[in-house]
């Protein structure tokens, strides 16, 4: 196999993404790729990432690429999540301590910093509308999230989350008390579920 059958494969495999570090650990020179992303009128959309012409540049996708330790929360969790009725309108990231937050935070990306043990609680994998992979939280760490943040979220997103929440078949009710209590809001939830049930 040569090297343009390398990244042309490289390029099915990745949804119609190519990464330069990828290329590069197949042993290919970025000479080549240059030819390549010209010869194959790839598009760049952000550094060391390129898409080809019949694929739909996924900006969750992409900034998740570019900065692998963001968890997808708040408004955009929800959205991932199919728990609300509409997109959301910032992305909402959560972030690790010493996570330099300034380049993101420029491009109106709304950052949250936690501890480590709360950063980490309920990470998992969720496909966006594009069928790409992204890092967010799990539902029940969702509802904490809306419940703990409540003053920041519009009336009528969070009556629609919760709705949807408590009419989900696969909810977890003792995982959402356990991560209550590690984030130190299961009476809170407990009200709010006792009056939903």
């Amino acid at each position: 196999m040569n090297k343009y059958e390398q990244m042309s494969n490289l390029l099915q495999e990745n949804n119609g993404y190519l990464f330069t570090a990828q290329v590069e650990k197949e042993g290919i020179s970025r000479t080549y790729l240059a030819k390549f992303v010209r010869e194959n009128n790839l598009e760049k959309v952000a550094k060391g990432i390129y898409i080809s012409q019949d694929t739909w540049a996924d900006e969750l996708y992409i900034l998740q690429v570019c900065n692998p330790k963001i968890i997808y929360s708040g408004e955009t969790a929800l959205y991932l999540h199919g728990m609300i009725d509409r997109e959301y309108t910032d992305i909402c990231i959560t972030v690790p301590p010493r996570f330099n937050q300034t380049r993101l935070r420029s491009k109106g990306v709304i950052v949250h910093q936690e501890k480590p043990a709360i950063y980490q609680l309920g990470i998992v994998e969720v496909e966006t509308n594009y069928g790409n992979m992204v890092r967010t939280y799990n539902k029940e760490r969702c509802i904490c999230d809306i419940i703990k943040n409540r003053g920041n979220i519009e009336v009528q997103q969070f009556q629609t989350a919760m709705k949807t929440f408590m009419r989900d078949k696969t909810k977890d009710m003792s995982r959402l008390m356990l991560y209550g209590e590690q984030l130190k809001i299961r009476d809170e939830i407990m009200k709010y579920v006792e009056v939903m049930l």
